[in-house]
């Protein structure tokens, strides 16, 4: 064996490693930089090997451990930047009970400060009996 060849074979075996999801020297991410780090190789060495490259390329493509990372990672960002909205949303929504609620309180206390203040002004604090109807009986 040549020295690119053997640097060829542990290539495809660190390729090996990182699509079958078993590496040994790099975070498991399906990049390029992880390929030379888990082949233990330069970044230099490995992009003389043109047909490993092009099958990287052509393996990670079609990998369901790439595209279901990067799928994952994708719904991942997409739910990220929707909470804080469905947040806010939730918010204003309780903001504007909140100022409802506010605003009716209001009012009654002013209903009732205005019937408490025309009660002392008239004196009349006694219970005024409601004239009866004589209801004939069945």
């Amino acid at each position: 064996m040549t020295i690119f060849t053997k640097t060829e074979q542990v290539l495809r075996d660190a390729m090996e490693r990182l699509l079958s999801g078993r590496p040994q020297h790099a975070d498991g991410k399906l990049t390029k930089n992880n390929l030379c780090r888990e082949a233990g190789v330069s970044r230099v060495t490995m992009h003389r090997a043109a047909k490993i490259l092009t099958e990287w390329d052509a393996r990670t493509a079609t990998s369901s451990a790439g595209g279901g990372l990067q799928h994952q990672h994708a719904a991942a960002l997409v739910e990220f930047f929707r909470k804080p909205c469905r947040s806010r949303e939730g918010s204003r929504a309780l903001q504007e009970q909140v100022d409802a609620t506010a605003t009716v309180i209001v009012t009654l206390l002013s209903e009732n400060r205005s019937l408490r203040s025309g009660q002392v002004s008239n004196g009349a604090r006694a219970v005024v009996p409601m004239p009866r109807h004589d209801v004939p009986h069945a």
